[in-house]
């Protein structure tokens, strides 16, 4: 009994400093990549139009890989393929190719990307399911990670130099891969009904059907928000050290919402179903802000609310999923998820985003997002109001977990 005791909270530790890792290197891909394609003599435009093909391979990456995740049943496996896949491909990027080989390594590099935070997120929660831990203790060291070396690599590139960017990401990824390796792997599923075609019952529960609809309406203005939030405070006359602070308080403050919600959130579909209304109505007011706002400092001040906008909506939405989604398609479910939120959305967030800033400006852009928040929050209460029409309904889906 100790012995098993002792190896599950050897499993925490691991699956804590593997999200810390994980997070870490993207934060920093995130933050210097376009930097460096910059520094190395790829125009803007094309830097625009590699960054743009991530949401477009994630409609095709999430699926393929949670598929594949279900169906061998081990997402330990899952995980060590994606990272090794990233590092190679990365390499290849750093060796300096440019034009069309530049931007079909960029489409493979994604292919292995996307699904990382989803099967990370699929992991904890069939590790943690029936041990009394809440997946916002282990989702912390994700945050964490991403403020801390977001954070810390700015001064370490200044003094390198951007052209070494290669060398802190590939540190990290190799961290990453060697802590994936002894990972747990994740909980055994049924094997029949994935063998049988049965993937399509993922979709035969029109609650999650309409929460990935929904999904896709919030998640678009926090995508053009991602995508032009750097360019509008250098429009309002900020420096880069102010778009940097804005990416550090953007995920530190996911930290204490991610341990509040570990402690308050009932986990039950109808009430998490009206907490992201709360979080929709929360999402309208921040892009109203947005709108209104003046100057850099006050956009940056503004971005402290992602903290419990995306924060409460992702760790809501995690939690919902896992509920909804049958044992044996979890990976999946939660690809699905990801999808809906990074994928569909940040398509129509680049074009419809890019066309309304270009065109009528910030202000017109956030405008045009707290209104499909309001849409959000309208869907979330439609779907409450059928929920509580139908109690039994309800109650079965949750006795099924």
């Amino acid at each position: 009994m100790e012995a098993a005791s002792g190896l599950k909270t050897r499993s925490f530790a691991v699956i804590k400093s593997f999200n810390f890792f994980v997070y870490g290197a993207i934060a920093i891909y995130s933050s210097f990549f376009p930097l460096y394609l910059k520094e190395i003599g790829v125009p803007s435009l094309q830097i625009g139009m590699l960054l743009a093909g991530g949401p477009f391979i994630a409609i095709l990456a999430n699926p393929f890989w949670g598929y594949w995740s279900d169906r061998w049943r081990n997402i330990k496996l899952i995980l060590i393929v994606l990272l090794i896949g990233n590092a190679v491909v990365m390499q290849s990027v750093f060796l300096g190719v440019t034009g069309t080989l530049l931007f079909v390594l960029m489409l493979v590099y994604f292919f292995f990307q996307s699904p990382l935070f989803s099967q990370s997120n699929s992991l904890i929660l069939d590790t943690i399911e029936h041990t009394g831990r809440r997946f916002g203790e282990f989702r912390v060291w994700g945050s964490l990670g991403w403020a801390l070396m977001a954070a810390a690599a700015g001064p370490v590139l200044g003094f390198l130099g951007i052209n070494r960017f290669w060398i802190i990401y590939s540190l990290l990824m190799l961290i990453a891969i060697a802590i994936a390796f002894v990972l747990p792997r994740g909980k055994p599923r049924p094997k029949t009904d994935v063998q049988r075609g049965g993937y399509v019952r993922i979709f035969a529960n029109r609650q999650f059907v309409a929460f990935l609809a929904i999904s896709v309406l919030i998640s678009v203005p926090n995508g053009m928000n991602m995508t032009f939030m750097p360019i509008y405070i250098s429009d309002l006359g900020g420096k880069e050290g102010l778009v940097g602070l804005s990416a550090f308080l953007t995920s530190i403050f996911e930290i204490p919402v991610f341990l509040l919600f570990d402690r308050l959130l009932p986990k039950n579909n109808r009430t998490m179903i009206l907490c992201l209304a709360v979080v929709s109505l929360l999402y309208a007011a921040r892009w109203l802000l947005m709108s209104l706002a003046t100057s850099p400092y006050e956009v940056v001040g503004i971005q402290v609310l992602n903290g419990i906008t995306f924060g409460g909506y992702y760790y809501i939405g995690t939690q919902l999923t896992f509920k909804l989604v049958p044992l044996e398609y979890r990976a999946s479910g939660q690809a699905l998820y990801a999808l809906s939120w990074g994928g569909l959305s940040g398509i129509i967030a680049g074009i419809a985003g890019g066309w309304v800033f270009q065109n009528w400006g910030a202000v017109a852009m956030y405008q045009f997002g707290s209104i499909l928040a309001l849409m959000g929050l309208a869907g979330f209460l439609g779907v409450y109001a059928l929920m509580k029409r139908s109690p039994s309904t309800n109650m079965n889906l949750d006795e099924k977990q």
